[in-house]
């Protein structure tokens, strides 16, 4: 029988591709942790919508992609990856889709508290984890230089989530929480040209 577990990581060192140990809290690895729970998270999305929705399909190709992110992430510079990115390919697909559900949703105008229907309460968890995760990937790209791409991705992701959390409210007819409006959008007052 095969043990799941080594014991090998015992010590605080864990491996990346190529065979080279590095700290368990070593950017590249805080970085794939962070995309690890992304994906976790997409992963409870899809299970709280019906198998025929319209959004499983991206989310699926969105979570096979996140994997060879992954792979990418865990390839030190001196070593090459075989997983065929196509993160800028996904990027546009994103892009594409939160055009086609914006257009869909009525202008909002304010900072919205996260929550609401169970699917959009995870999409907003999403949004954040994949903030996380494009921050510690900006902090290992400055290190060591990630394929741009993936960069743009992860950015993506966290808008694409917005506008599906916005719009899984709209089309269960659950009103958004507002909490104050853009500062863009407040009104003058008087007070304001004296």
């Amino acid at each position: 029988m095969k043990r799941i577990y080594t014991k090998t990581g015992d010590k605080g060192m864990t491996g990346i591709h190529g065979g080279e140990r590095v700290p368990k809290d070593d950017i590249r690895i805080e970085a794939n942790g962070c995309l690890d729970e992304l994906n976790a998270v997409i992963g409870i999305v899809r299970s709280l919508l019906p198998a025929d929705d319209g959004w499983q399909s991206l989310l699926h190709e969105v979570q096979k992609e996140l994997m060879v992110v992954m792979s990418h992430v865990a390839t030190p510079p001196h070593k090459v990856n075989p997983n065929e990115l196509h993160a800028a390919e996904l990027t546009l697909r994103c892009e594409q889709e939160m055009d086609r559900l914006t257009e869909q949703l009525a202008d909002h105008g304010y900072f919205l508290l996260p929550g609401g229907t169970p699917v959009s309460a995870q999409l907003h968890f999403a949004r954040t984890v994949a903030r996380q995760a494009e921050r510690r990937l900006w902090t290992l790209h400055r290190q060591s230089p990630l394929d741009e791409d993936i960069l743009v991705l992860v950015n993506r992701l966290s808008d694409l989530f917005f506008v599906m959390a916005r719009m899984e409210m709209q089309r269960q007819n659950w009103p958004e929480e507002k909490w104050q409006e853009f500062a863009y959008k407040r009104k003058r007052r008087p007070a304001d040209d004296a």
